[in-house]
């Protein structure tokens, strides 16, 4: 963040990714939508974008880098965020997406480590992109799981960011992307000085997912069980595809919320008033030297 007097802060944000899905237009949606993503984390508002890319030479259609950059431009309009330029190479594998700029209120800047003991967790997409991503990729993802996947990975976190901004008492806010749920949750907790508690129960997914995890776990989510699970407490009747759930990376996922429970019930209000999803997963818990996530 870069901030002045007299005026708002700006915040800068870059991420790009290969392709999760064969359309190329969608792809370049998802690609903005995730772009995106951060600025509206930290409770901004994008401003401007610059496109990186990176194509094969001869191994790729111009029309289907023409639907890429399409996607990627119709989903900056719908943001109402300005496409300046960019930047693309020649790359033996497909890579897209932009460098944002956006600006933000100094004194509501949200970020991960403001949650509170007592606060009531929330969740605005459900889990699974990374493992329905690793199914395209081996042919075996049933149509309507990706039209569902799809949907929601293009979903800007706008509405979601504006509902936050109308009303007070959120102390907290990430979006879910990399590092998947837990190691999102573990972020805040750390960053907090709490601990988190997750209800496994009531975590959303994405319709039609779950039988396809056994099958389809990323070298992501192997990768996030590593780095977090060791601060992390588990049932132990917890089914193994939910807990691979928690870990999964997702792309373009929804914001996670710590928001003051006196205040649940308008931010919910606010939320549902836009049209946005939530889930109410879980809430936070003074820091136990046990671990930082605690799954019931």
């Amino acid at each position: 963040m870069y901030a002045w007097d007299g005026g708002p802060a700006l915040v800068q944000t870059v991420d790009f990714f290969t392709p999760i899905v064969d359309d190329p237009y969608l792809y370049g949606q998802i690609a903005a939508a995730n772009s995106l993503s951060d600025v509206y984390a930290m409770g901004g508002r994008p401003l401007t974008a610059l496109a990186i890319a990176g194509f094969p030479q001869d191994t790729l259609d111009h029309a289907d880098i023409a639907a890429i950059f399409r996607g990627g431009y119709d989903k900056l309009a719908e943001a109402g965020t300005a496409l300046l330029g960019g930047h693309t190479i020649r790359d033996s594998e497909i890579k897209f997406g932009y460098a944002v700029t956006g600006a933000v209120d100094p004194a509501r800047v949200l970020t991960n480590a403001g949650a509170r003991a007592g606060d009531v967790l929330l969740l605005t997409k459900p889990l699974g992109t990374g493992v329905v991503g690793t199914a395209i990729k081996s042919g075996r993802a049933p149509a309507d799981v990706v039209e569902t996947a799809s949907t929601w990975m293009r979903t800007l976190n706008k509405a979601a960011a504006e509902a936050v901004a109308s009303t007070v008492g959120v102390h907290a806010c990430t979006d879910i992307t990399g590092f998947g749920l837990i190691g999102h949750a573990m972020e805040i907790a750390a960053a907090s000085r709490v601990s988190v508690e997750i209800r496994a129960a009531s975590v959303p997914l994405i319709d039609g997912v779950r039988p396809l995890v056994a099958s389809h776990r990323s070298g992501g989510m192997s990768t996030n069980r590593q780095h977090f699970g060791g601060k992390v407490l588990l049932p132990a009747d917890l089914p193994r595809d939910l807990e691979d759930l928690l870990y999964d990376p997702q792309t373009s996922g929804g914001l996670l919320l710590s928001v003051a429970a006196e205040h649940r019930m308008a931010l919910e209000a606010a939320l549902a008033a836009r049209d946005v999803s939530f889930w109410h997963i879980g809430r936070v818990i003074e820091q136990d030297a046990a671990g930082s996530i605690l799954v019931v």
